[in-house]
């Protein structure tokens, strides 16, 4: 049988500064979840059709779908979908609405110019729920309340980087948070985290 086609998905790695280093933000998946039970991930889920016509409060920059595209994360178009994606779901399960983005009429205008692009991951060949996930990273310094989603994710909390990788997590979300500050702090290479044989396997692609 041919493994299952991944499904388009999109995450944000939302971080604030705190004390000397990084906070966070994470919660639980439910423990009746299909994919990735009672482990915390960061906020997102799969890109849908209708994401393409959510209007945009500002476009995505060119130059961030030309990184998008060298690392052959996704085109133009997809980029776009992608990241609305990333805003949508992370609104819908924080609370959160990120950067300029706006609620109108119980929808959300993304702000693209919120996001920049960090990673991609895709789930192994024999998984019978398969993703491919790309990461953005945005900027919590403003969001001060507490986050209040859909309850979608329990346990919804900032935790300090080192706090986060204590979590129960899965591989690939401890490769990103073992990278967050590296990926934080630099944005001229993106990881794909995938599999060869059943075992991790890492490529760095140079974007700039």
């Amino acid at each position: 049988m041919p493994p299952v086609r991944p499904r388009d998905a999109a995450s944000v790695i939302l971080v604030r500064p705190e004390g000397d280093g990084l906070s966070v933000l994470m919660g639980r998946r439910s423990r009746k979840a299909a994919f990735i039970p009672d482990m915390f991930v960061f906020p997102g889920g799969r890109a849908e059709a209708g994401d393409d016509l959510l209007a945009a409060v500002a476009p995505m920059p060119e130059a961030e779908a030309a990184r998008m595209a060298a690392s052959g994360a996704a085109g133009a178009r997809m980029a776009r979908r992608l990241s609305s994606a990333a805003i949508r779901e992370t609104w819908e399960e924080t609370g959160y609405v990120i950067g300029g983005s706006a609620v109108e009429n119980d929808a959300i205008r993304p702000d693209h110019t919120a996001l920049r692009f960090a990673a991609r991951a895709i789930t192994p060949t024999d998984s019978p729920i398969r993703f491919h996930a790309r990461f953005f990273l945005a900027d919590g310094s403003a969001l001060t309340d507490a986050p209040a989603g859909s309850g979608e994710l329990s346990d919804l909390a900032w935790f300090p980087l080192a706090e986060a990788q204590k979590l129960p997590v899965i591989d690939v979300t401890e490769f990103m948070l073992v990278q967050l500050a590296t990926l934080h702090a630099d944005n001229s290479r993106v990881p794909l985290f995938a599999y060869r044989n059943g075992r991790p396997a890492i490529r760095w692609f140079g974007v700039t």
